[in-house]
């Protein structure tokens, strides 16, 4: 076979640019300290990589889920504490009533302390979060939950009626903030039955009223001695039951805090599991790299060599 300049030209530049890439693709590994830079480096590791990093995106946005769940959450606890404080300061002012020997007096005091126990408990009822957002009026954030009557007291739920969830994991929504009605007027199972088999009073708002009209009725006024009586044990009863309810949406609240921290647990797991294989498909492995950068450089300066003593062979002489 017979060579000619053109080809020993073409053959020896072939080998000088084949080198010089190699070269140029470790040196890329070694600036980005990646050795799949592009999908035609290793088709397959990209194609893990590129699922590997959706599952570290979504991860991502389940752990901010959980970040604005942990707050939702923490801060409906701190008004719910300052709730059941309210309501058992209320229950020991409704203990005071049940005193028999009390004057009119005595009891229209007990009525303005809670007249001013109820102000409060609104008032918490229309507590706003961080954003100026109404914590319990369900996902109609923006106006005041409860309402008050200007000439009868009554408070009105205005609210939402579906509660604000959030999902927080891949299967898993849960419960961030209740609506008005599930805290301050509904019952528990297990709550206080009326002695004469009617409704329990589940409104504490409403059971309130009761012991507050009940207070600031004189003695004279009542039909019979009993009524005052069974005004405030049924609102002894109610605020128990009221009590009750909001403990148990405190606890359900409670063990989805713990849940989050179980969740961010998992999360983080989830996260330096995939951070580990991803590693393993794409980083560098230095010492490897260094040294196949080392022989490319030693390869390319006998290609730059070889080159250059070739065309001084007289067939290129000859060809000028």
């Amino acid at each position: 076979m017979r060579l000619s300049t053109n080809m020993i030209y073409t053959q020896n530049m072939s080998g000088v640019l084949n080198n010089q890439s190699l070269m140029q693709e470790s040196a890329l590994e070694l600036s980005t300290g990646q050795k799949v830079n592009k999908p035609s480096d290793n088709p397959l590791a990209a194609s893990q990589a590129v699922m590997i990093n959706q599952s570290q995106a979504q991860n991502s946005q389940y752990t901010l889920a959980r970040t604005f769940a942990n707050q939702s959450l923490s801060e409906q606890e701190n008004v719910l504490s300052s709730v059941t404080s309210t309501i058992q300061e209320a229950q020991s002012v409704i203990v005071q009533a049940g005193d028999g020997t009390l004057s009119d007096d005595d009891r229209a005091s007990l009525g303005t302390k809670l007249q001013g126990l109820k102000d409060q408990l609104v008032n918490l009822a229309n507590s706003t979060d961080g954003n100026g957002r109404y914590i319990f009026g369900g996902y109609q954030t923006n106006t005041a939950p409860f309402s008050v009557d200007a000439t009868t007291g009554a408070v009105t739920y205005v609210g939402g009626s579906t509660p604000i969830t959030q999902q927080v994991d891949a299967n898993r929504t849960m419960t961030i903030e209740n609506t008005g009605s599930q805290v301050f007027d509904s019952l528990t199972s297990d709550a206080v039955a009326e002695p004469d088999g009617s409704a329990s009073e589940a409104n504490v708002f409403t059971t309130l009223d009761t012991a507050i009209t009940a207070l600031n009725t004189p003695k004279a006024s009542f039909a019979n001695d009993t009524d005052y009586t069974d005004a405030i044990d049924k609102a002894n009863r109610g605020l128990r039951n009221s009590l009750n309810n909001v403990l148990s949406v405190r606890s359900s609240g409670g063990t989805s805090l713990s849940e989050l921290d179980t969740l961010d647990s998992l999360g983080s797991d989830r996260n330096l599991t995939n951070s580990t294989i991803l590693s393993s498909l794409v980083d560098t492995d230095w010492t490897s790299a260094i040294s196949d950068y080392s022989l490319q450089q030693v390869a390319l300066q006998a290609s730059y060599k070889t080159f250059s003593s070739m065309s001084q062979m007289s067939l290129f002489q000859m060809n000028r």
